[in-house]
């Protein structure tokens, strides 16, 4: 039985899960204020960096002694950034479930050429490791959130207090969108791109007070690239912590992630935006449960994501079609998408065929609630069409 065409649509139907939605009631007159034409060097456009720093602090909640940065080259140049500054010291313990855990493991391995790793790795998508074995006595890489996947760490509680190793954490689609215990990480990373619905190139990077004692006693033992470059002469940049930037920024982006970071401080900080995603996956969830072709990618309920909200089509439904998975899920996709009901729904190419759809705190629960029908119609007319 075909299901019947849905009338209404959403709002602002984007559920990309990077770059992702704008902040509701997003126009391009936010960035009339941006400062250029001028050098970021200058007093101004520096107090402008600097601001974003301090705000980001804020809206997170980091530590008061923890130390961030604007980096180049978004989440990836954070991370790598860390990488090729910290790790060398000791050995290190890589936990990887999804693409970009797996990328990070090849750069340590192929890359920096450690050769003391150990790696805890999931057997499939949608699995997560066993984390009771690692040791950390040594460096730990992670991703909080696997945004190929769908599937993030279960808490912290894993993570000592009293470790020895440095705790470097890919965080960039579980800030702003998760609570994250901030004192169990190290390092962490991430971007203006996901939860904020900035733009991308811009990283970010924050460090605790192990973290920085590390950089100011280690030497790696292979030349860094100017980018990557968070010392000199033995001592930590400390202006990069206080607006300083290793490359000219584009301050068009800057303004834009001040607009999204003051919007985040007048809907009630952190704290509302960490609700405003759990509303999000709580209607994802209700629907997914009156499906019973559809279930989360994550296999433990525990560590299903909240913002990059992966799902797969169960094989009974997929085995009777007459076409490749993926040609299905695109046909199903693009009939949301031609509609105008909903972009980006499909799931990364490197996960299983399927439906990612972003549920970040710049996303609107009626907007999620819009598209969940234009899925249900665009499955019906695919069945029809490839059965």
């Amino acid at each position: 039985m075909r299901t019947e065409k849905p009338t209404l649509k959403p709002a602002r139907p984007w559920f990309s899960s990077g770059p992702c939605a704008k902040r509701p009631g997003w126009d391009p007159d936010a960035l009339r204020e941006a400062f250029v034409g001028r050098s970021h060097r200058d007093p101004a456009g520096r107090a402008r960096l600097f601001e974003v720093i301090e705000r980001s602090k804020q809206v997170l909640g980091l530590p008061a002694d923890y130390r961030v940065a604007i980096v180049p080259g978004s989440d990836t140049g954070a991370i790598e950034m860390a990488m090729w500054n910290l790790l060398g010291y000791t050995g290190v313990e890589v936990c990887c479930w999804e693409n970009f855990g797996f990328t990070w493991l090849h750069d340590i391995s192929d890359q920096l050429r450690l050769d003391d790793v150990t790696v805890h790795r999931a057997e499939r998508y949608g699995a997560f490791p066993d984390v009771s074995r690692v040791d950390f006595d040594r460096d730990v890489v992670f991703t909080w959130n696997g945004t190929t996947s769908g599937v993030r760490v279960p808490g912290a509680g894993w993570i000592p207090d009293d470790r020895r190793g440095l705790t470097i954490c890919d965080a960039t689609s579980a800030v702003l969108g998760m609570e994250i215990d901030y004192r169990k990480l190290d390092v962490i990373t991430w971007s203006w791109q996901k939860a904020l619905g900035g733009e991308g190139a811009h990283g970010m990077i924050a460090l605790s007070p192990a973290a920085v004692e590390r950089l100011a006693a280690f030497r790696p033992d292979r030349p860094l690239p100017k980018v990557f470059r968070l010392v000199r002469d033995g001592r930590l940049i400390d202006e990069l912590f206080e607006g300083f930037t290793i490359n000219s920024p584009s301050m068009l982006a800057v303004e834009d992630a001040l607009d999204a970071l003051r919007w985040c401080a007048d809907i009630g900080g952190g704290a509302e935006l960490v609700a405003r995603t759990h509303r999000n996956f709580t209607a994802v969830e209700q629907w997914v449960r009156a499906h019973p072709h559809l279930e989360f990618l994550a296999e433990r309920k525990e560590t299903i994501s909240p913002t990059s909200i992966c799902l797969k089509f169960d094989d009974g439904l997929l085995d009777g079609i007459r076409a490749p998975r993926w040609e299905f899920v695109k046909s199903l996709c693009r009939k949301v998408e031609d509609n105008g009901a909903g972009y980006d729904l499909s799931a990364h190419r490197e996960a299983p065929p399927g439906l990612r759809i972003w549920g970040g705190p710049t996303v609107d629960t009626a907007d999620i609630e819009k598209l969940l029908p234009w899925i249900d119609w665009a499955l019906s007319e695919t069945l029809t069409e490839f059965t």
